[in-house]
């Protein structure tokens, strides 16, 4: 802590900055590891396991034979079709209003608390804080008319429609299928967060890895062992996003699921609806509500690089307290192996000052068609769970699930329970023979004012 100090002293007084981000230790064979480019002196430390049946094959003839697929390990033609229709409006007293039209909510997706099939819902929000004006008039009573010759009461005034200040329509037909096996067509993103790097995932990437499937995990810009440009303005949202784009476009296969944490949850969202088509499904480890990101302008990351640098220990110690449920000597070297946190403070600083995403707000988030699992760490102090309860009722198809003996590093803390939790995700398919048992009810009305009410959907999908 003394050095530490001693060096931010020193950067104080000579204006230069620490030494940036260097390659971290891995016990990991090299053969794994790639560094990719993403733009011109921009480079990132990429971890890529690809299956060994996906080897090619030469034959004598000298022809490359790629592997065949698994017999019934879910392909095309034992998918499941899902005819996604959405009305989501937005009022400028900042009232979100999204109807679910069409039949694609069964069973098997949206169920009601009295086990009563709801395919057709209206979902009402409040978007934001403000004063409580009629949007209309009320009517007043009509004065009593006589009798005289039969005349008919006047009907009484109709309301005004309130103007929508944005509209969105959502019609799309999508298959999902189970990724069963070893397939040639799908591949896992990994994406960590803030001060996080690709070795947080070390237990998913094994197992995964194991069963047969593609995993791909980078270090963000600054994080592990990826260059750390210094310049504030490569930590922004839409530079890193980019940088997961690039990532994305080099290594995505046919079906691809993207796994996020924390901060990185949002460039999952970013690639999910920028490439609907190819990407299969996503899971959403405390990664918080659907609201638009901003910086905080009161925050401890505001303080100058140098500050933060002799704050480093303090940080770290409480990173500790707040990112695990317990604080022993494990949770130490998860710590430690993981790297979290473990990052120059200039790129913590501007990565906390970068959180700038105005267009992934409840309506972005609502237009995603593709299956969403949420996971939630019920000790996590950085993340409440009232979000991910948001997070859930705002999406189309989203699963919330909730680790009762988990924090924020929940994955490190329990990674046989995510791993089984999300592998059983992965299998997953909706059951559309039960898509002509719903029963329609179109005039039921959920309304949410403020705080998430009881979501429609089922927590656990994977138990049934």
């Amino acid at each position: 802590m003394l050095t530490s100090i001693t060096d931010g002293i020193l950067c104080c007084l000579t204006g230069k900055a620490a030494s940036l981000v260097m390659p971290v230790d891995s016990s990991e064979p090299a053969d794994t590891f790639e560094f990719v480019e993403v733009k011109p002196g921009r480079v990132l430390r990429v971890r890529h396991i690809m299956p060994e049946r996906r080897a090619s094959v030469v034959t004598e003839e000298g022809q490359v034979k790629e592997p065949e697929q698994e017999k019934g390990s879910g392909n095309s033609n034992n998918s499941s079709s899902v005819h996604c229709k959405r009305k989501i409006t937005v009022y400028r007293n900042g009232q979100l209003v999204i109807e679910n039209l069409g039949d694609v909510l069964h069973s098997e997706i949206v169920q009601c608390q009295d086990g009563d099939l709801e395919p057709c819902s209206t979902v009402e929000v409040e978007l934001a804080d403000y004063k409580e004006v009629p949007t209309s008039p009320e009517p007043k009573p009509a004065p009593p008319l006589s009798m005289v010759g039969e005349q008919k009461p006047a009907p009484p005034p109709r309301r005004r429609r309130r103007k929508p200040k944005r509209m969105v329509m959502i019609d799309s037909e999508r298959e999902i299928s189970s990724c069963k096996g070893t397939h040639s067509d799908v591949a896992l993103f990994f994406v960590h967060g803030v001060g996080g790097s690709l070795d947080i995932w070390g237990s998913q990437l094994d197992f995964f890895s194991r069963l047969g499937y593609e995993v791909i995990a980078p270090d963000l810009a600054g994080h592990g062992a990826s260059t750390a440009p210094h310049i504030a303005a490569a930590y922004t949202f839409y530079a890193l996003a980019e940088d997961m784009r690039a990532i994305f476009k080099k290594y995505a296969r046919k079906r691809n699921i993207l796994i996020g944490h924390s901060y990185g949850v949002s460039f999952c969202t970013f690639l999910a609806h920028e490439y609907p088509d190819q990407v299969h499904k996503v899971v959403m480890i405390n990664g918080g509500g659907p609201t638009a990101l901003e910086p905080s302008l009161c925050s401890i990351f505001q303080l100058p690089s140098c500050v933060l640098h002799c704050l480093s220990p303090c940080l770290a110690w409480s990173f500790l307290k707040a990112g695990f449920a317990h604080q022993g000597a494990k949770e130490k070297q998860l710590l430690k192996q993981g790297n979290a946190f473990n990052v120059n403070p200039f790129v913590l600083r501007a990565m906390m000052s970068g959180q700038y995403w105005p267009e992934g707000d409840e309506v972005y988030h609502a237009e995603l068609t593709v299956p969403i699992l949420l996971v939630h760490g019920m000790y996590d102090k950085f993340v409440p769970i009232d979000e991910d309860q948001r997070m859930a009722e705002i999406l189309l198809f989203a699963f919330l699930k909730v680790i009762e003996e988990g924090s924020h590093m929940v994955m490190m803390e329990c990674p046989d329970t995510v791993n089984t939790l999300l592998h059983e995700f992965f299998l997953w398919e909706p059951d559309m023979s039960k898509k002509n048992a719903a029963k329609t009810d179109p005039d039921k009305t959920v309304i949410v004012n403020g705080v998430v009410a009881q979501t429609p959907k089922p927590n656990k999908p994977m138990d049934k």
